[in-house]
């Protein structure tokens, strides 16, 4: 059975890197390194998530390529996907995600792809927001 993907909404999650990216090993005998399909490496990594309500979770998110985040940075999970598994009665969710950024450099992204499309849309945005509405 092939789980199908869930969508993980992660705009009122805090997300910090809490053990810094390592390639996913799938066999601790042979040392095998996961690879996607096209030969990649998969690399885990160990974040804490926090919800809105203060709840904090520990979680692993792979992620094809080595992200360019350290310990203690607060990410940005781009993209990111739940599959839940089950195996011989016992049953999880794995995370993967199409990119994981430092949250910093994601709002420079965001900044910057909003600026592209409408150069006036940030101003405008800043403005409205401040007087309390258009």
């Amino acid at each position: 059975m092939r789980s199908v993907p869930i969508p993980v909404d992660t705009t009122k999650l805090a997300i910090t890197c809490v053990k810094a990216p390592q390639p996913r090993v799938l066999n601790r005998d042979t040392g095998e390194i996961k690879t996607d399909k096209n030969g990649n490496t998969v690399f885990e990594v160990t974040v804490s998530v926090e919800d809105e309500f203060g709840r904090i979770e520990l979680m692993k998110i792979g992620t094809t390529g080595e992200p360019p985040i350290t310990t203690g940075d607060l990410v940005t999970a781009v993209g990111l996907l739940g599959y839940v598994w089950e195996i011989a009665g016992r049953w999880g969710i794995a995370y993967r995600a199409s990119a994981l950024l430092p949250a910093r450099e994601a709002a420079n992204v965001a900044d910057t792809s909003l600026r592209q499309r409408d150069p006036g849309s940030l101003k405008t945005c800043q403005t409205s927001s401040l007087s309390g509405g258009a």
